[in-house]
């Protein structure tokens, strides 16, 4: 499954504007809410339910926040650029500037796992980083994710 086919422009936000967890937890969640036809504090909650067990602040600047919603019928997958970089209580204890948002139906833990791989293996590219936190618009950063998701 590639990212390009289910990240939606509408879903990508190419300059956070919040510097803590939870504003950008909203900020991703207020971003997908229209694809995912539910409300953004629904999300909100899956998502900060989620991080109480456990930050989903990967390393390497890198999140995934990530939970399952039975208020959804497919996969919705946001993607945010923090150009200063947020406290996620990142495993490496360093700022997070890259978040991939996924947000699952209730019973779908085969497709969850599987968009989750295919997201690890493109963040394990540090030139797909590089050129990530070096895009400027959401026009940059959808071509680049085409690009190397076209790669897979």
């Amino acid at each position: 499954m590639k990212i390009s086919e289910i990240l939606h422009r509408s879903a990508i936000i190419a300059d956070l504007k919040s510097n803590d967890k939870k504003g950008v937890l909203e900020e991703l969640a207020a971003a997908v809410s229209d694809m995912a036809e539910t409300d953004s504090q629904q999300i909100l909650k899956v998502l900060l339910e989620r991080e109480q067990l456990g930050s989903t602040g990967i390393g390497g600047g890198i999140g995934i926040p990530h939970g399952k919603l039975n208020a959804i019928n497919s996969i919705v997958v946001g993607f945010g650029l923090s150009r200063g970089g947020v406290d996620f209580d990142s495993l490496d204890n360093k700022p997070v500037h890259i978040f991939f948002l996924l947000i699952t139906p209730e019973n779908s833990t085969g497709s969850h796992l599987k968009v989750l791989a295919q997201i690890s293996r493109l963040l394990k590219q540090s030139d797909f980083k590089d050129r990530l936190m070096k895009a400027e618009t959401v026009d940059d950063i959808v071509q680049i994710i085409h690009d190397v998701d076209d790669e897979f």
